[in-house]
């Protein structure tokens, strides 16, 4: 079973590395990733939900991580993730129920974490 709280730290944690050795693809990302993800027409708890069912179908364990904590974050309920798992579901069909259990774990774990 993953940790996703620590998994969301060690990528945090690696990212800043390899912004540090590579500064201009991970700047240019981070721009990127916060102006993607900034309040606009849509609200970002909304760009974080759908960051989280894409991630989810793309069965990538980081962006569980990464876009769970987000969007609890940006103040998303419990049953807003779970709508989000379902689209997820919907669009991924049988691997995203899988990975949809996993975006389910995270959503538990982060409830019971500090941050």
């Amino acid at each position: 079973m993953a940790n996703y709280p620590e998994m969301y730290e060690r990528l945090r944690a690696l990212m800043g590395q390899l912004g540090r050795e590579a500064p201009a693809a991970m700047g240019a990302f981070g721009s990127l990733h916060m102006a993607s993800t900034a309040d606009g027409a849509l609200p970002r708890k909304t760009k974080e939900l759908m960051a989280l069912a894409i991630g989810i179908a793309a069965h990538c364990d980081g962006c569980i991580a990464y876009h769970v904590h987000d969007a609890l974050k940006a103040e998303a309920s419990r049953a807003e993730v779970m709508e989000t798992i379902g689209i997820a579901v919907m669009m991924g069909g049988g691997p995203s129920v899988v990975y949809g259990c996993e975006a389910l774990e995270a959503v538990e774990q982060f409830a019971g974490s500090t941050d």
